[in-house]
């Protein structure tokens, strides 16, 4: 068991104190009623509240103010019951009962009754609901999430399938909670029981990826029911409205979904992007040791590859293909492809 704070134990120590005080006031108030029964009284209550809060450690002040609202909205619920008059149709069914106050105490009983049991399901329900459903109900409120939990992760059925998350999440590049939308989930598991082969091992294994995510227990995934947004959305526009409406991050592959997200001034990573800025740069005049694996597009060119999968053509290298040779970049070229690098021989054999 978790040891209690010193400030805990004082706090316990004066509200006993109080207490007992408490109890002693009343029998100051009422002299025919003993003082160790006010004592005692005084004590017994203390008590029941402490062993309350003790079995309670684990209840945070995020818990007790979202149990709080879904006391409010119980609450709400049980007033708008009790204004639809059915205390007083109770009291006017059971007017014909002989015994006396029986029609008053059938209607105390129905509002007690009413506003405690809503009041208790709603706690119940709010702490079992998370913060996204908190956002879809009331529309431009959301509870903040903790600093150390990080932004919300939107994810795309493009980079599902990519297959890089995982290790970006397991690596710390990316951090949050994860949350996939239940239209995304749809179209995964559509293309899995695609006849197309290509297409249905993409959906096959954007579900396998998914499993993986969510039996790693530092990942909070969870799916988001959306059948709130209008299904005349297109699939972009539905992603991009979740991560505007959830104040989320969208995570994607796809270059026209970016281009749509910045648009509409929705936040997105895309992980080719992130891909580019990791990969080291290759300057002009720098001079590389690079492997020729096959021929180019020209017929004098071969090309080699660096290790982190940049294409470099070489000029006049087709009879070193199969051998390292020292190069050097005489040129680079940004496509939406990514990189393409020129070089020539450091060598002057090939002439």
């Amino acid at each position: 068991m978790k040891p209690s704070k010193p400030s805990v134990n004082v706090a316990r120590v004066i509200y006993i104190i109080l207490c007992l005080l408490a109890g002693f006031a009343v029998v100051l108030g009422a002299p025919e009623v003993p003082l160790w029964v006010g004592l005692f009284g005084g004590l017994m209550v203390a008590i029941i509240f402490i062993l309350m809060e003790s079995s309670m450690r684990s209840f945070t002040l995020r818990g007790f103010s979202t149990a709080t609202f879904g006391i409010g909205v119980g609450l709400l619920c049980a007033f708008l019951l009790n204004r639809a008059q059915i205390p007083e149709l109770i009291e006017i069914a059971a007017s014909g009962i002989e015994i006396e106050g029986v029609a008053e105490a059938l209607a105390l009983a129905f509002n007690v009754a009413s506003y405690a049991s809503f009041a208790f399901l709603g706690a119940v329900l709010a702490l079992r609901s998370d913060q996204e459903e908190f956002s879809f109900i009331i529309p431009y409120v959301r509870f903040r999430q903790d600093a150390a939990s990080g932004q919300l992760l939107i994810l795309d059925a493009e980079v599902i399938m990519d297959g890089r998350l995982p290790s970006l999440m397991a690596a710390g590049f990316l951090t949050g909670r994860v949350l996939v939308p239940q239209f995304v989930l749809d179209e995964l598991q559509v293309m899995a029981n695609s006849p197309a082969a290509a297409k249905r091992q993409r959906g096959q294994r954007g579900l396998e990826i998914l499993s993986e995510l969510q039996k790693n227990p530092a990942v909070p995934i969870s799916i988001q029911d959306s059948r709130g947004m209008a299904e005349e959305e297109s699939f972009q526009g539905r992603l991009v409205q979740t991560a505007k409406l959830l104040s989320g991050r969208l995570i994607t592959t796809d270059e026209n979904l970016t281009k749509v997200a910045h648009l509409q001034g929705a936040d997105i990573i895309n992980l080719n992007d992130l891909s580019d800025a990791l990969k080291p740069s290759v300057v002009v005049g720098e001079s590389v040791r690079l492997a020729l694996v096959r021929a180019g597009k020209d017929e004098h060119q071969a090309v080699g590859y660096m290790p982190d999968g940049t294409m470099i053509v070489v000029n006049h290298a087709i009879n070193k293909i199969g051998t390292s040779q020292d190069v050097t970049v005489v040129s680079t070229l940004q496509t939406s492809a990514g990189q393409m690098v020129f070089a020539e021989l450091n060598s002057k054999e090939h002439f």
